[in-house]
């Protein structure tokens, strides 16, 4: 918890991109430092840019819906982004941008040590998983990445937008807490 807690003030302070001159609060990560379970989204947004905080706007909401959808609180997880600066007008993180913050989400994973991590959309599952990421292909599937079990689901923004996608992420939702259920001892006792 401590470590976490250092790495979060350092991270603060944190001026190795663009990305830091036009920022109101870098949104480093929220959750349980010994959480089992772990979302990786691409980059904060306007509202998570107002609170230091990610997945507080419309797609955060959704991503509570989600989590309750698998009997889940937001408590029982830690969520983090690739980026902790807002990237302008929303846009993807660029290479250099998502290469400048790695070393922050690199610590998180490392301090918090999750068994299983859920990316949240291309960007995060690219970043994570695979350069290569297909996230219409790839949604769902488990890979393993350095012995986390990993896998990557459409980012709450894109189901807001797209609402055909969302009878595709309830059953990759299921499969996350059936294996979830198998693998993480704290989250369903």
């Amino acid at each position: 918890m401590e470590e976490l807690e250092a790495l979060r003030r350092r991270c603060l302070n944190c001026r190795e991109c663009p990305l830091s001159e036009q920022r109101r609060h870098v949104v480093f990560g929220v959750g349980r430092a010994d959480a089992e379970l772990m979302f990786i989204g691409e980059g904060p947004g306007e509202q998570e840019d107002l609170t230091g905080e990610p997945f507080v706007g419309p797609a955060g909401r959704l991503l509570d819906d989600m989590l309750e959808l698998i009997d889940l609180h937001r408590s029982q997880v830690y969520i983090a982004n690739v980026v902790k600066c807002r990237p302008p007008r929303n846009r993807d993180p660029l290479g250099e941008e998502q290469n400048a913050c790695r070393h922050w989400l690199d610590g998180q994973l490392a301090l918090v040590r999750p068994k299983i991590v859920v990316c949240l959309g291309r960007i995060a599952a690219a970043a994570y998983i695979k350069p290569d990421f297909k996230i219409t292909r790839e949604h769902g599937v488990w890979f393993d990445v350095d012995g986390v079990r990993a896998m990557a689901i459409y980012h709450p923004s894109a189901l807001l937008r797209d609402v055909s996608k969302r009878p595709e992420t309830f059953t990759d939702l299921r499969e996350l807490r059936r294996t979830a259920r198998e693998l993480c001892q704290h989250l369903y006792s």
